[in-house]
């Protein structure tokens, strides 16, 4: 059989299993969020000033892009679990993650004179932001790669690579409870890097265990 042909006839197939593939996969990724859910508030718990901090701009707005990438992460992951699966309208989701960061930071630059900018992107926990999301990531990680291996992906790193999306913008949201670094510029500059990381560990996974 060609691959075409073999691609063509698993989507076939899986047309009749996505309720069941996206219920089982949303399982595998509620649990790796609990237990990074867990990690967090066992290990580190939300600012000491989170009340306050809540009333301000900056400090919800953090939790905006984050929560547009794990949730865009999570429905393309779904998308590519599936035989020949695009991502479809999730990456506009993505996209706006991006787009909200970056208008952030535009803002911020407008308002907030030149000569604070590097101390506002420098900010206090640039080590603990690129230790903490990678962290907080792992759990969710290996949820959504597990969670892709009941689908059948005809590009395994592609998937693998949006399963760490998924799961860093798990990781991230749980960590910006914590930073009280909350300038969009600081943001910009340390948590992509953290992601970056979860999402180059989720390519490597997806070649190495998403491969059919």
């Amino acid at each position: 059989m060609k691959t075409d042909d073999l691609i063509a006839a698993l989507s076939a197939d899986a047309a009749t299993l996505e309720p069941p593939l996206d219920r089982a996969a949303l399982r595998f990724l509620a649990f790796g969020a609990l237990v990074a859910a867990l990690l967090f508030v066992t290990l580190l718990g939300p600012r000491h000033d989170w009340r306050l901090a809540i009333e301000t701009v900056h400090y919800p707005l953090k939790f905006v892009p984050t929560a547009l990438l794990a949730v865009g992460g999570v429905g393309a992951l779904l998308r590519l679990a599936r035989p020949d699966g695009r991502i479809g309208l999730w990456g506009a989701v993505l996209a706006l993650a991006v787009a909200v960061l970056l208008a952030a930071v535009a803002v911020e630059l407008a308002m907030v004179p030149s000569s604070d900018w590097l101390r506002l992107a420098i900010g206090h926990n640039a080590p603990h932001c690129l230790a903490l999301i990678p962290f907080l990531s792992i759990a969710p990680l290996a949820a959504a790669v597990l969670a892709a291996r009941h689908g059948a992906s005809t590009r395994p790193r592609l998937t693998g690579l949006v399963a760490g999306l998924a799961a860093a913008g798990i990781g991230a949201t749980l960590y910006a409870m914590n930073c009280d670094d909350d300038s969009p510029l600081f943001v910009v500059l340390w948590y992509p890097l953290g992601i970056a990381v979860v999402a180059g560990l989720g390519a490597w996974a997806g070649r190495r265990f998403l491969v059919w």
